[in-house]
């Protein structure tokens, strides 16, 4: 991954600063590389991770271990990239676009790489148990995704 995972210590700093507010955009650096160049010797390994489909449940443990205020997590993911952006979205209002993800946020599940959708595999999440996923997802209105099929 680019940057690599840190320490401790820088871990809890990330957590104080979204709790209060002084970090206010979580984003996934989706960028998954196939095992050729992933299983290599550490230094020589590509950077890369699966992150678009871990995001959500790694996200939301900040708010089941009580750190995170739900609504401010939230907002961190949705509101608050698209604000920077100054993209017409990440929020539910009269004219915006009917982008809208459906949550299950006590639904308990294990990070299974094979069966995540995207093409590369690897995930520092391997094996994780995460609560919480994201089970519809709309964009303009249309399901473009839905964790039942």
């Amino acid at each position: 991954m680019k940057p690599p995972l840190r320490s401790e210590d820088d871990r809890r700093a990330m957590v104080e600063g979204v709790a209060s507010g002084d970090i206010d955009v979580i984003v996934s650096a989706h960028d998954p590389r196939g095992a050729e160049g992933k299983r290599r010797p550490f230094a020589e390994a590509a950077d890369g991770a699966v992150g678009l489909e871990t995001l959500l449940g790694a996200a939301l443990r900040l708010y089941h271990n009580g750190e995170v205020e739900l609504p401010r997590l939230l907002r961190a993911l949705t509101a608050n990239p698209a604000r920077l952006l100054k993209l017409n979205s990440g929020r539910l209002a009269k004219g915006a676009p009917a982008d809208l993800v459906l949550i299950e946020l006590d639904t308990p599940w294990i990070v299974e790489p094979e069966r995540l959708c995207s093409k590369s595999k690897n995930t520092p999440f391997d094996g994780a148990r995460l609560e919480g996923r994201a089970v519809l997802t709309f964009v303009a209105g249309r399901p473009v995704y839905n964790y039942a099929d």
